[in-house]
């Protein structure tokens, strides 16, 4: 392929994750770019994801993956070239480009797509506003150039959104008729360390019913959560992932983490055994901050205040856990509904946020 080269080999990946420590470094600033988990990254390429470097007098100035998925060209109704973990120099955007589209128009792709990792439900994504502020676990973080260098070359803007940032409110925001919970047979129900692999499918059964709706949205495998979540046991704080039940039916979910973004930044992404162990003894460190992953409703149930309910119990498990602010992964701007809580809370929007189309044909 023009331009790209395949990674297949340790020094090769060694290569593409080290890019983002040069091309990304902070110097006396504090450090804002999230990296990729290695061990992920790792996974991908064992699974076959085709991983790509472009280098120049043999230093790497831009990666990409370069994948499909059938799945999302359904969601979409075209045949896509998808790429993602996409990071670039300035001036190596323009032949990265030119690499991408060429290789989407010789798989008779029609669209160039992107960056997913390795699709929007997962991560990915491009950051248009917000630059000064750092990024966090499950979303990006990219300087100016980035947004520019997309729509220089042709790129449209797709999904737009925002990322959140709020402080916990120090007293009850929402409330809840309590005679209800009675009356409509609701519980709450907390995370569990123990049996995180238990609760992980009822999770999935509402995330797929209250996404279905959402133009990038495709349904996640069991395969798919499990792979996302490993390691969730270590880093849950029980108080912060809840689940209500309706007469004993699950209706509506939200998952907090504890934000260990500085950690990831510290160690470049690189959770190897010993920096995961130092991580597990120096958690509470990170529990000052959290990052709102995902929440939802099943569909038949919106509209009815549960999600109140659970923002309700949410806040109190981050006061109580000495939470001061929480960090939300993006949420369309055509949702007002889910922007509208973390305006109630004194949130703000942290980030712009898009993902990018082409046209090839």
């Amino acid at each position: 392929m023009s331009g790209l080269e395949r990674v297949e080999s340790r020094a090769g990946l060694r290569d593409f994750l080290s890019l983002t420590d040069r091309l990304h470094a902070s110097g006396d600033e504090p450090p804002r770019f999230v990296p990729p988990l290695h061990a992920q990254v790792r996974t991908w390429l064992r699974q076959g994801v085709a991983l790509y470097v472009l280098r120049r007098a043999g230093r790497v100035v831009a990666r990409t993956t370069l994948h499909t998925d059938a799945a999302f060209d359904a969601k979409l109704g075209g045949r896509l070239q998808l790429f993602g973990l996409t990071e670039f120099a300035e001036d190596a955007a323009e032949e990265l480009f030119d690499a991408v589209c060429a290789a989407g128009r010789a798989n008779g792709r029609r669209t160039a797509f992107g960056p997913v990792s390795l699709l929007p439900n997962q991560a990915g994504g491009v950051i248009t506003s917000g630059f000064a502020e750092r990024g966090f676990i499950d979303s990006a973080w990219n300087p100016p150039y980035y947004p520019a260098a997309y729509e220089a070359y042709g790129f449209a803007r797709r999904f737009e959104s925002d990322t959140w940032i709020c402080p916990v409110p120090p007293e009850p925001v929402f409330a809840f008729d309590d005679a209800r919970v009675v009356a409509e047979e609701l519980r709450v129900h907390r995370g569990d360390r123990r049996r995180v692999a238990e609760q992980l499918p009822i999770l999935r059964g509402m995330l797929n019913a209250a996404f279905a709706g959402l133009g990038y949205y495709t349904e996640i495998s069991a395969a798919q959560l499990a792979a996302q979540t490993d390691g969730l046991a270590h880093l849950l704080d029980e108080d912060l992932l809840l689940y209500l039940t309706k007469a004993g039916r699950p209706i509506a979910f939200v998952l907090c983490l504890p934000d260990i973004s500085e950690f990831v930044m510290r160690v470049r992404g690189d959770l190897h055994l010993l920096n995961q162990l130092r991580l597990l003894a120096t958690r509470s460190r990170y529990r000052r901050e959290a990052v709102l992953v995902i929440k939802g409703t099943v569909p038949d149930e919106q509209g009815r205040g549960y999600m109140r309910l659970l923002s309700r119990e949410l806040h109190a498990g981050l006061r109580r856990g000495g939470y001061h602010t929480l960090r939300s992964t993006y949420v369309e701007r055509t949702n007002p509904g889910s922007a509208a809580q973390y305006t109630a809370m004194g949130g703000r929007p942290l980030h712009g946020y898009a993902f990018y189309a082409k046209d090839l044909t």
